[in-house]
């Protein structure tokens, strides 16, 4: 049976349907990569300052810095972020640890820095 010119003419568009669903799928899966490591960090350096800040009515500062330095530098933070300000507040009795740090990201056609600031209150 022969092809209508209708079934001819559609017949390379699903080819090209699919590679540019490949390619968007690719693109989100590679930002998505890129980006999501930043969050990621992110968000385990936060999750250790909310145990050193339960841990503080047992800890002096000093350890606490300590610790939260050695694991910024396990997830290869920036320095600055291992610049950290512990303060201990009698009214209301707090711990509050925070820091602010760049975290620049080269993505595919632009470089992207995000400024990070993990903080966390606790009472004593």
């Amino acid at each position: 049976m022969p092809r209508s010119r209708r079934t001819r003419s559609l017949a390379g568009k699903s080819r090209v349907g699919c590679l540019v669903t490949l390619l968007i799928l690719a693109g989100v899966g590679y930002y998505g990569y890129t980006l999501g490591g930043v969050y990621l960090r992110y968000w385990r350096f936060k999750e250790a300052i909310k145990s050193e800040a339960r841990l503080a009515p047992s800890l002096d500062d000093a350890a606490i810095r300590r610790r939260l330095r050695s694991r910024a530098e396990e997830l290869g933070l920036p320095e600055e972020a291992q610049l950290l300000k512990i303060q201990r507040r009698l009214r209301p009795r707090e711990i509050r640890i925070s820091t602010t740090y760049d975290e620049p990201v080269d993505l595919l056609f632009f470089t992207y820095t995000f400024t990070l600031s993990p903080e966390v209150r606790n009472p004593l």
